[in-house]
């Protein structure tokens, strides 16, 4: 096992790696610019190493100097998170060549699955069902046009390389397709390096499952099951959950083996995510694999009971996975919510400040991964995403509710964020019923809200409960003002009432919540 690694990463991820390495007694390094000197991974790490300015092309991206700081402070591996330079097979290669382990898939297996037309051919070769698409990428707006008039529309416009929805056009007319090509091509060469793009067959609301897999350098690879990442916004995912309600037994064997055979075919080692879309009729098809460990993690450790860091670790030191196929064992149910700094309101655009106050919830089955803290500036400069709230239960529906009361729970001020969003989203009828598929979203919610009519009767309630709570407190200045108050008297006099006045307002608030007609409010 490694003594010391460097986390070429930032926030929520970072601090994920360093608990892990915690408990494998590995020392860490954090690297970190100009704006991120304050965040708790940095203080949390037993190292640190400052990499340049705040902009990312300038500090996380610059490879040379991330592999700089590792050789600097003696690490023997090198973790990306997700992210950043995490499935840059150039890289990972630079990182192999300077004498260090990178703890991800080999950079050979990362070149073949990252591009999404080779790993569609590789796919097909391996007898995966793909949705059928052009095989090539395509020239110039003339050679999309006549492509499109043969597969017919609508269709989907994707780039070749990359991940996370980026670059993803619909298109269902030759107009909107000839508008869309340039925009789709300048963010694939502006957020991947490369504008090649293609054209596939648009599946109309199907249900995103993912596996997760876990392969070892003795040619052993096992699935963990699945994730469903159906609930999502511009292909960017919002809630995720395991096990996936779409899935028999039966299909859920058969798609766990083709992810798996996917992996052997391309030599894949290390934590990866097989990703295939479900359609109406129950028929899958391979979208895409994506050769880092994802966002959403945590649901298969909170189903599974396994540390799929502490697994990447052991991989990459070169030791045999130590469980087979039929030691993987899923209880119960898991669902993730993604807490971003992004207003609904103004079409989830991104938001900053500095966080004021921070609380985060607790309880049974409550999982709380975030990179953030009071006194936390958020910048213009990363990604929005501030934390995971991961909540697990026996069941999908006690999984679900105690992700409502955990959201209810959790406390940030400072800045706007999608808390009360996605806690509408949890919350929702349709979510409760599971009637989910890529399009949940647009049907179900319109500028943040949802497009379901709140029950008026709830409503008032809810109005009742703020009206009594807003007396209650004013009732207590009145009372602390007064000559012949007795909270005049001792502390333990003052503290009694303040006591009575929480007790007050906490069941004000139990019973204010379980009757709120959509999230929090």
């Amino acid at each position: 096992m490694f003594d010391k690694i460097l986390i070429a990463n930032r926030g929520e991820i970072a601090g994920r790696v360093i608990r892990s390495c915690r408990n494998l007694n590995i020392r860490t390094v954090a690297v970190y610019s100009e704006a991120d000197s304050r965040l708790p991974c940095v203080e949390q790490a037993d190292e640190t190493a400052f990499i340049g300015p705040a902009p990312a092309v300038e500090s996380y991206l610059v490879k040379e100097r991330i592999i700089q700081a590792a050789r600097e402070h003696g690490c023997q591996a090198v973790h990306p998170g997700y992210g950043f330079l995490s499935e840059n097979p150039e890289f990972a290669r630079m990182v192999n060549d300077q004498g260090l382990v990178f703890i991800g898939p080999p950079p050979e297996a990362m070149t073949l699955l990252g591009d999404k037309v080779a790993s569609k051919a590789l796919a097909s070769k391996a007898g995966i069902p793909v949705v059928p698409a052009h095989p090539e990428p395509l020239r110039d707006v003339d050679h999309a046009l006549d492509v499109a008039q043969d597969m017919g529309y609508p269709l989907l416009l994707k780039p070749a390389a990359g991940g996370g929805g980026r670059g993803m056009r619909v298109v269902t007319t030759a107009q909107e397709l000839r508008s869309a090509f340039t925009a789709c091509q300048d963010e694939a060469a502006k957020g991947f390096g490369d504008d090649r793009i293609f054209l596939e067959r648009f599946i109309s609301r199907p249900r995103h499952i993912e596996f997760q897999i876990m392969a070892d350098q003795q040619g052993k690879v096992i699935h963990l099951g699945e994730r469903e990442c159906s609930v999502q916004r511009r292909y960017q995912k919002v809630l995720e959950e395991s096990p996936s309600l779409a899935l028999s037994e039966s299909l859920r064997r058969e798609m766990g083996d083709k992810a798996c055979e996917l992996a052997r075919a391309s030599g894949y080692v290390n934590a990866g995510t097989v990703e295939f879309i479900l359609d109406q009729d129950g028929n899958y098809f391979f979208l895409e694999m994506n050769t880092r460990l994802q966002v959403e993690h945590p649901v298969t450790e909170m189903v599974t009971g396994l540390d799929l860091m502490e697994l990447q670790f052991r991989v990459a030191a070169g030791e045999p996975l130590p469980l087979a196929q039929e030691d993987v064992l899923v209880r119960g149910w898991a669902i993730e919510a993604r807490i971003c700094a992004e207003d609904p309101f103004r079409d989830f655009f991104p938001t900053t400040g500095i966080v004021t106050r921070y609380a985060v919830p607790g309880g049974v089955g409550i999982r709380v991964d975030d990179g953030i803290a009071a006194g936390t500036m958020v910048t213009i400069h990363y990604d929005s995403l501030l934390a995971k709230i991961i909540a697990h239960g026996q069941n999908r529906e006690e999984a679900r509710q105690r992700l409502v009361r955990a959201l209810n729970g959790y406390h940030i001020e400072g800045l706007t964020t999608n808390v009360d969003f996605v806690n509408a989203v949890a919350d929702h009828p349709a979510f409760a019923a599971g009637e989910l598929s890529t399009e949940f979203i647009p049907e179900n919610f319109e500028g943040g809200r949802s497009r379901q009519a709140p029950d008026k009767a709830k409503v008032d309630f809810m109005i009742m409960a703020a009206t009594l709570i807003f007396h209650n407190r004013q009732a207590l200045v009145r009372q602390s003002l007064s000559p012949m108050s007795p909270l005049v008297g001792t502390k333990r006099t003052r503290f009694q009432s303040m006591q009575y006045m929480v007790k007050v307002e906490d069941e004000v608030c139990r019973v204010q919540l379980e009757n709120r007609p959509e999230g929090r409010q």
